[in-house]
């Protein structure tokens, strides 16, 4: 064999512009980027929420990402990302609620006053709130659905009768503090059954394990979809690799510190049952049928008007939760708790991809864009930021999100 043959050999696995395979790299590349600006939103706030993390890391010289303050930033985002899960259902069928807010605090100081007060059992006291929280959701839609009076002004006028109800049934003072029992709820944590020392060996263990679950039921729904998806493998196996081993670092760096705070466990079963809600379900598609042509949804046979109001009683009762992990968490109930909070939870979701026409949001944005707010409100307050400059840099993201919403909008249609 002569040494040109050797050169043929060799040039086999590679591949120069004039070799049929070139083409062939340089179109896989092309169809990943075709996908990428398909996808913008989806990408993009995953890229929004990493370099926003990695910005905040090395400004505070690693103080975000310490053990003890990534409990503290889930604490401090819980009760935002529970109402989140409530607000996108409502936004997604096309309506508001501005209510949320003073709800919380409602609920927070009828838990004070049923537990401290007159010293109700606390489990007796949730569950109460609960339902309560149902009816003032209920009494919301109601008029919203059936009534057909603009959500903006029913939920404006609940944002006011319940803060003032607050004030009354506190009687303008604060109320606490809650049994040790009760604060649990936010400030308890997973106790570490499998006997580790200097690290919880369940929360690593619970870590790898949910890591596992995303990997298996991602390729799970990958293979179900089949010709469906467009999404190139390189991608997905990229995204879910990333997922995986964010999971598995975050669970380590909880492990080091006292493991999965109660409230987290709280949060996460919510998040996959919404998913499941919102991916897997007759109902779920309805609402995003509801919110994307009312009209086109009544006449193909959903009842419309109890699909909206179902929406409001879920966000009431998802607030009147968050309310009791909020004053657990304060271990009082205070006249002003709970106010601005849907300004919070309104841009989360729609930071997170929703779009106020309604019909489009997903349970994945809306938790990543809580937790954009959450890391900015965390970061700022740990560089020494002012309350001032804060409100003025949250509403320029806000306001920078909608507007890419819209060009993105635009550029597709």
């Amino acid at each position: 064999m002569t040494d040109d043959s050797f050169a043929g050999e060799r040039n086999t696995g590679a591949l120069t512009a004039d070799q049929p395979g070139a083409g062939g790299l340089r179109a896989g590349r092309r169809g990943h980027m075709s996908f990428v600006r398909a996808h913008l939103r989806e990408y993009g706030l995953l890229i929004a929420l990493v370099a926003i993390m990695l910005f905040f890391q090395i400004a505070t010289d690693g103080i975000l990402l310490r053990p003890i303050n990534l409990t503290n930033l889930i604490l401090q985002n819980s009760y935002i990302v529970i109402m989140a899960l409530g607000m996108l259902l409502v936004i997604v069928a096309g309506h508001i609620d501005l209510s949320v807010g003073s709800v919380l605090g409602f609920i927070g100081a009828l838990a004070a006053v049923m537990i401290v007060n007159y010293d109700i059992n606390y489990w007796l006291t949730a569950a109460i709130c609960i339902a309560v929280g149902g009816m003032i959701g209920a009494a919301q839609g109601f008029w919203v659905a059936y009534f057909r009076i603009p959500s903006f002004i029913v939920t404006l006028a609940g944002l006011l009768v319940f803060k003032g109800l607050t004030l009354w049934l506190l009687a303008g003072q604060s109320v606490g503090p809650f049994p040790p029992g009760f604060q649990l709820l936010s400030s308890g944590f997973v106790p570490d059954l499998l006997g580790g020392t200097d690290l919880n060996l369940l929360a690593l263990v619970l870590g790898l394990a949910l890591a596992f679950l995303v990997i298996v039921l991602s390729v799970r729904s990958r293979r179900n979809a089949g010709d469906d998806t467009d999404e190139p493998y390189a991608l997905f196996a990229a995204k879910i690799g990333l997922a995986a081993l964010a999971i598995v670092y975050l669970s380590y760096l909880m492990a080091t510190f006292r493991g999965f705070p109660n409230v987290l466990i709280v949060m996460a079963l919510l998040i996959s049952v919404y998913m499941f809600v919102t991916n897997r379900t007759t109902l779920g598609r309805r609402i995003y049928a509801l919110g994307g042509n009312e009209k086109a949804a009544k006449l193909s046979g959903i009842n419309t008007e109890r699909l909206t109001f179902l929406t409001f009683v879920n966000m009431g009762m998802l607030a009147a939760l968050a309310g009791l992990v909020f004053a657990a968490r304060l271990n009082t109930a205070t006249p002003k708790a709970g106010a601005g909070f849907e300004l919070d939870v309104i841009a989360a979701v729609f930071i997170g991809g929703a779009s106020m026409a309604g019909g489009v949001g997903t349970v994945v944005g809306v938790v990543i864009g809580a937790f954009i707010m959450g890391v900015m409100n965390n970061g700022m307050s740990i560089l020494g930021i002012g309350i001032d400059y804060q409100q003025v840099i949250k509403g320029l993201v806000l306001l920078a999100a909608v507007i890419f919403d819209v060009l993105n909008k635009q550029k597709a249609a």
